[in-house]
């Protein structure tokens, strides 16, 4: 005897009326959800290469009884021929989801993993510049090689930072797409960068000065008639040989004065590890100057524009274009490193912690627990004598109270 399977019991008036929570079956797999709030959504069971899937697909005010059995049909018949209608529905999506749609998604489920919202602009930003002209309007699950060509050889050669950036966040998307299932073909970004020419790597550092001019230029700041928040700050970050973002968005509840150390959080700093940086005499005068400048953003050195933190590009101009110095602000921490292996027999590792580098030697990094606070506060004491000139000062006292 073949039994029979049911199919179509529903009809458009029982999908309107049905309020009992439960499953309601139609046909060929497709039942109605009710719940218990009173929602309706379609459900379709089938075998799918030898699984139990179960299938949205969707709410019954979007897709009507119609529709609904459509597309239950179809997929009944994919699935039997041995396919997916989970991975072909995937795939048609791709066929429809344009590029820059996929990109905003993409940006949107990052947001809240990036550290500050000037990244999140200039992320969305740079392929908004590059690639969307090009090929934003075109099917996410369409890319090929060619596409990715045209957008990175218009920078490939000429902006080589600009286009390895774009080409990190071509990739992003295009491995959320393949995820997705929206995209199954080969890598289109790597065949593309096998076909661009090869770029020579510079070794581009931040350039720096001779740590011999470290006193002079941190008397001509001092001298200078820059904004005092701006003043201070770059004395600070040479006195700490600290990196400019953590200078610049350091707040006074990070500052402990009676151990006389700056803890900045695990939040700020690049290796997501707590930092304490011992505060030389130098340094602390520096903050005692900074108190006449506080207001109730918290922050050290506030902007005098809008009481925010002071941006990157305001200290750089201040070097660059108002003291005229040829350096970076970065470049800075040059300075100190090569002070310290020229001139102290203070070990690399200590030299190397004070700020806050990673530790290249997987061996040394797994023997080093502590911070070696005591070695880098002698070593940051001594680095503020040479910086504030303290040290020939004494001499020249000293010389004075022999006569």
């Amino acid at each position: 005897m073949v039994r029979k399977h049911p199919s179509n019991k529903l009809t458009a008036l029982t999908v309107k009326k049905l309020n009992k929570a439960g499953w309601h079956a139609d046909g060929n797999g497709l039942y109605l959800v009710v719940e218990s709030s009173g929602a309706k959504r379609w459900m379709q069971l089938l075998v799918v290469q030898g699984r139990r899937r179960d299938i949205g697909l969707g709410s019954v005010n979007i897709v009507g009884l119609d529709d609904a059995r459509e597309t239950a049909l179809r997929f009944r018949r994919i699935a039997r021929s041995g396919g997916d209608p989970v991975a072909e529905r995937r795939k048609a999506i791709g066929s429809t989801l344009t590029f820059k749609e996929a990109t905003l998604t993409v940006h949107s489920l990052n947001l809240p993993t990036w550290k500050n919202e000037k990244h999140a602009t200039q992320w969305l930003s740079s392929l908004d510049n590059h690639v969307f002209p090009f090929i934003g309007h075109l099917a996410i699950g369409s890319i090929t090689s060619a596409d990715i060509m045209t957008v990175l050889s218009k920078i490939w050669v000429e902006k080589p930072d600009t286009a390895k950036k774009i080409r990190q966040r071509l990739q992003l998307v295009m491995k959320w797409a393949r995820a997705q299932g929206h995209f199954t073909d080969e890598d289109p970004i790597q065949i593309a960068e096998a076909a661009l020419p090869k770029i020579k790597q510079l070794n581009n550092h931040f350039k720096s000065v001779p740590f011999d001019n470290i006193p002079s230029i941190f008397d001509q700041i001092e001298q200078s008639s820059l904004f005092l928040s701006t003043k201070l700050s770059l004395q600070f970050l040479i006195l700490t040989a600290c990196r400019t973002s953590e200078v610049r968005e350091s707040t006074w509840e990070e500052i402990d004065f009676e151990q006389k150390i700056w803890r900045i959080p695990a939040e700020r700093m690049k290796m997501k590890i707590q930092h304490n940086v011992p505060l030389s005499s130098g340094a602390l005068d520096v903050l005692k100057k900074a108190r006449d400048i506080q207001t109730d953003s918290g922050l050290i050195f506030p902007s005098p524009m809008n009481n925010r933190a002071l941006s990157s590009n305001a200290l750089l101009h201040a070097l660059q274009k108002r003291l005229l110095v040829d350096a970076t602000v970065h470049g800075m921490r040059s300075a100190f490193k090569d002070w310290v292996s020229e001139t102290t027999n203070y070990p690399n590792e200590v030299s190397e912690m004070a700020p806050a580098h990673a530790v290249a030697n997987k061996i040394e990094a797994a023997y080093r627990r502590g911070d070696l606070l005591d070695k880098r506060r002698s070593m940051m004491q001594d680095w503020g004598d040479f910086v504030t000139d303290r040290e020939q000062k004494l001499i020249k006292l000293a010389g004075k109270d022999i006569r």
